[in-house]
């Protein structure tokens, strides 16, 4: 179990991994059993382990989650060499201040009724876990590794591999 100031240093670094990826895959659990994937922009990660996104009430991850709020999310940064999956819990809410909140101009092409779309629901994931991959060098080092391992000079750096404990 992690003591206070683990947890706050695993929030702040599951934070600081997906700053700068804007989409994460949601997998949720269909009625039939089957993984689902479908795109989400992450709007928030707060200091309490939960990420927030905006979703249409007609979207069938709403059922799903309903059924089995079980989630996983995936992000993916190619370029910067890093991966992080999320395990958490998802609820949906009906919050019109939480979605003023969370709003962005993009979002109008989905809600055209802006925040107070009625079709507008706010998608709460509790984070529980996370695993995460990362260079431990910049992008030179990388090559150069790279490089070294094709050619036959030397093992290749598999980078950083993680695993958070966010909630208890």
């Amino acid at each position: 179990m992690n003591m206070p100031s683990e947890h706050h240093a695993d929030i702040d670094l599951l934070g600081a991994l997906i700053a700068e990826i804007d989409i994460a895959m949601l997998v949720s659990v269909a009625p039939d059993g089957s993984l689902v994937s479908r795109p989400l922009a992450t709007l928030k990660a707060d200091g309490d382990d939960r990420l927030w996104f905006l979703t249409s009430a007609a979207s069938g991850k709403i059922d799903d989650i309903e059924r089995q709020p079980r989630v996983n999310l995936a992000y993916a940064d190619p370029g910067a060499n890093t991966y992080v999956s999320v395990t958490g819990r998802a609820r949906v809410i009906h919050d019109r201040e939480r979605a003023a909140e969370l709003w962005f101009p993009q979002a109008r092409a989905f809600f055209p009724g802006g925040p107070d779309d009625p079709d507008l629901r706010v998608l709460c994931v509790e984070v529980e876990s996370a695993e995460y991959w990362r260079p431990t060098t910049g992008m030179t080092g990388q090559a150069l590794r790279l490089m070294q391992a094709i050619t036959g000079e030397g093992p290749t750096d598999p980078g950083e591999h993680g695993h958070l404990e966010v909630r208890d």
